[in-house]
């Protein structure tokens, strides 16, 4: 088990590195900082420009720059934002608790929904219930989320005004955005449930359940769910990572005050510091997460570790 850790890890800081360092010279494709700074400002020389990326930092060698920036992550000092010069770290602590807060929300949502749908689409197999659970699941794969974000504001916050449109105040500001994430992992999420129940089902166990007189419902979820469980939650795992990233389009849509706005202003502002922070610290949470799932599936499945 140590050396199935010690790889494991290995593997996550390899990832870091790599993540950094692409980031890192990517961001400096995105243009001069100095620039957008001096936008409106009249008469600027190249001495002006010059004496700005001095002040940023930005004069030095892109090794060096980088070199700042690791030992800044160890040290949990990402400098300050180009734009305001506020302290990215306190930028960073304002904005990751309102994504993870929705990355949760949407993860609930979609598990409520698409576990019932997935246990109904494989107990009704080859019938209409299964077919149409099944065509819904294809809807939903094929909704792009800015779009159904979009129909649900026109909707439920212009149309019938149930609803606040953006911002993050109280508990109905959680709905639109969660529900929105929440459907597009809904429409993987019952076709995966749907087949690992299918599985399960036809197992000798499920059958002397059955023979034993138990209700339909306590050889479903009891029995049959609990033992299909496994791979579902490592799933479930790592599409939570991969919804920390995707979650940005969701969040300008809805203007919440997390990772995704953050990095989409930056973006615009060539906030070096602040992109740089939010895309690692994403890929830190997103590494982490799939490093604790590989842990717990060689956990529960010693072949996993001797693989």
């Amino acid at each position: 088990m140590a050396g199935f850790l010690i790889k494991r890890i290995l593997q996550a800081i390899f990832v870091v590195i790599i993540v950094t360092l692409t980031v890192a010279f990517a961001i400096r494709l995105t243009g001069d900082p100095a620039l957008m700074l001096t936008q409106g400002a009249g008469s600027v020389t190249e001495a002006d420009l010059e004496r700005i990326r001095e002040g940023l930092g930005l004069n030095q060698p892109f090794i060096v720059q980088y070199w700042n920036f690791i030992k800044g992550l160890f040290t949990l000092d990402f400098g300050r934002s180009f734009l305001g010069g506020t302290p990215v770290n306190l930028l960073i602590k304002d904005a990751l608790p309102a994504t993870l807060k929705l990355a949760f929300a949407s993860m609930i949502v979609s598990i409520i929904i698409s576990i019932p749908l997935g246990i109904k689409a494989a107990t009704s197999r080859g019938k209409f219930a299964d077919q149409l659970i099944r065509i819904l699941s294809l809807i939903g794969l094929s909704f792009p989320n800015f779009w159904l974000a979009t129909m649900l504001v026109l909707v439920f916050a212009v149309s019938v005004q149930w609803l606040p449109p953006s911002g993050m105040n109280g508990f109905e500001s959680y709905i639109m955005p969660a529900v929105t994430m929440g459907i597009i992992l809904t429409a993987t999420n019952v076709r995966l449930v749907r087949t690992a129940m299918l599985e399960t089902l036809q197992s000798q166990y499920i059958m002397v359940a059955r023979a034993k007189g138990l209700s339909e419902n306590k050889v479903l979820y009891k029995h049959a769910l609990r033992n299909c469980a496994i791979p579902l939650i490592t799933y479930f795992g790592l599409q939570f990572g991969g919804l920390l990233g995707g979650i940005v389009v969701v969040e300008r849509v809805f203007s919440w005050p997390g990772m995704g706005t953050l990095a989409f202003d930056a973006v615009s502002g060539r906030d070096y510091p602040v992109l740089q922070a939010t895309i690692t610290v994403l890929s830190l949470l997103i590494i982490g997460v799939n490093l604790l799932v590989d842990i717990a599936y060689g956990l529960v499945d010693p072949r996993i570790r001797t693989e």
